[in-house]
């Protein structure tokens, strides 16, 4: 999508994870996957099992791969509680795995590298909760010193002078699992070139536990779009329970055709369909020439 490319995997209740491999960041860690495993900073979310099952592992992979032991960044509450699970795990395996665990909050900034920056924004759910922004910082020269020359420049700022200014290119904002909330107004999120969403609940009698649980339902998104300026828009963290025709469907029919158009649903697969193969006039009726087996079991 645009610049930024995504690897991920998310079924709510089940498993969530999504990594920006060339920005070598996952948000939330699931089961830890090794396209995970493989990125040395996740920001995670939240501490429900299906979003932060594999922090142990995770760790623990790294550890035995020879790789640093890499940094997982979470609200300031579950750092303690972190520590106490590599604690037991270290128990079980008999050795403690590096781990590197920070507590951040609400515009907490985090340098990743030199240019890139996390910053945590706070969202809506039960327990110790956060969203993620990834933020490209740039420094740019001021627009009155544009016409001057490199010497010019150099002496000018040799003299002390401020002739730069500091630019930020949020390049994805993950809310992890939320209701909407002010935090969708901060302009590091609705301006993300790309924006991941929740959206878990699609049953017209399901808004109770969208409530109760503080999740998002497909009622809510017209009114979130509204509220988006990013050009690419991606659902995630739909259950079993909705089929993805389902899900198109509703969409097709809530969102207008120029908000339809920066959504993609992370789990829609293309289904690939494998060729139709002509038999030949002798074979038996509904049996392969080739290799003996029926047509439907062939074209499953």
């Amino acid at each position: 999508m645009g610049s930024v490319r995504l690897q991920g995997f998310s079924l709510a209740g089940e498993e969530n994870v999504i990594a920006a491999p060339e920005l070598n960041v996952a948000f939330d860690v699931g089961r830890a996957p090794r396209e995970v495993v493989a990125m040395d900073h996740v920001c995670l979310s939240h501490g429900h099992m299906d979003h932060a099952a594999g922090l142990a592992y995770y760790f623990s992979q790294r550890n035995f791969q020879d790789m640093p032991a890499g940094t997982v960044l979470v609200q300031n509450k579950l750092v303690g509680p972190i520590q106490d699970l590599m604690r037991v795990w270290a128990r079980i395996e008999g050795h403690l795995s590096p781990h590197n665990v920070v507590g951040v909050d609400e515009d907490e900034d985090y340098e990743v590298r030199r240019g890139l920056v996390v910053r945590p924004f706070r969202v809506r759910h039960p327990g110790p909760t956060l969203g993620f922004s990834l933020i490209e910082v740039r420094k740019k020269l001021k627009p009155e010193y544009a016409e001057l020359s490199g010497p010019q420049i150099v002496d000018l700022k040799r003299t002390g002078k401020e002739i730069e200014y500091r630019l930020e290119v949020p390049k994805v904002a993950f809310c992890g699992d939320t209701e909407a909330g002010p935090f969708l107004d901060h302009d590091h999120v609705r301006n993300a070139e790309v924006i991941i969403l929740e959206c878990t609940f699609f049953e017209p009698d399901h808004l109770d536990r969208a409530r109760k649980g503080q999740h998002t339902h497909v009622q809510d998104l017209p009114a979130i779009m509204e509220r988006l300026r990013n050009p690419h828009v991606v659902i995630s963290h739909i259950t079993r329970r909705t089929f993805m025709h389902e899900v198109k469907q509703t969409l097709q029919r809530m969102l207008k055709p120029v908000d339809l158009e920066r959504i993609t649903i992370l789990m829609d697969r293309p289904r690939r369909t494998p060729p139709r193969v002509e038999k030949p006039a002798s074979a038996p009726a509904g049996q392969d020439a080739d290799r003996g087996e029926s047509q439907a079991t062939r074209d499953c």
